[in-house]
């Protein structure tokens, strides 16, 4: 058991390594919580499967994963930006008519009242599973955190060599990565419940600002 603990926390470092820096995507989530408790778990959720999906994509062929990114690594990353614009300018345009107010708890969580027809229902219980698909395809457009663990796990490939070592690895990377993202969407939904109508407005638009920030930022130098 000891001999798999220093591959779980070389993971859980990793996992924070990658999941800690406050980009877009943690934008993003704390957006989300912000509007909707459930749908950001399930977004948080997302990003960390797409992490954990790198690191094992890494830590199986870390070496072909880094040799095949990089010639179109440019291109990629204008495409993230164009993305991430676009989300932007969205957001800010629902900022500019008004941020939503957070939906008020039902039995079923925040959003889901009492005696809503069945319809509802059924469009709440999908929501998160569209919120989940839709974070799961943001976060992979970013080639930065294939790349990152391609280079973490060719630098470590010796350790991580054996089955239960590499799978140690991965373990501790799925729930560091897991734990720090829920923890943004605790923070997001405990602001959302405190602020006023007008903070809300412009914490929206600082957010979104700082999404479109990052695009520019990840898409120069143009390829």
């Amino acid at each position: 058991m000891s001999d798999l603990m220093t591959p779980a926390l070389a993971g859980a470092a990793a996992g924070l390594g990658v999941a800690m820096p406050m980009g877009a995507m943690s934008v993003l989530l704390l957006q989300e919580a912000i509007r909707h408790h459930r749908t950001a778990m399930a977004a948080a959720a997302g990003v960390a499967v797409v992490d954990l999906g790198y690191a094992a994509l890494a830590t199986a062929v870390g070496p072909w994963v880094a040799s095949h990114i990089s010639p179109v690594e440019a291109w990629v990353r204008l495409a993230s930006a164009v993305i991430l614009l676009a989300i932007a300018a969205h957001g800010l345009a629902g900022a500019r008519r008004g941020a939503p107010a957070p939906p008020p708890p039902g039995p079923d969580g925040p959003g889901a009242a009492g005696g809503t027809a069945g319809g509802a229902r059924t469009a709440t219980a999908l929501r998160p599973a569209r919120t989940f698909a839709r974070y799961v395809a943001l976060t992979a457009v970013n080639p930065t955190t294939a790349l990152y663990f391609a280079a973490l796990t060719t630098a470590q490939g010796a350790v991580l060599g054996s089955g239960p070592a590499g799978a140690a690895f991965l373990l501790g990377v799925g729930v560091a990565s897991l734990l720090w993202q829920q923890s943004l969407v605790a923070i997001g939904s405990l602001a959302g419940a405190r602020i006023s109508p007008t903070a809300r407005v412009w914490t929206f638009r600082l957010g979104y600002g700082l999404v479109a920030a990052y695009a520019l930022k990840i898409a120069f130098p143009l390829p």
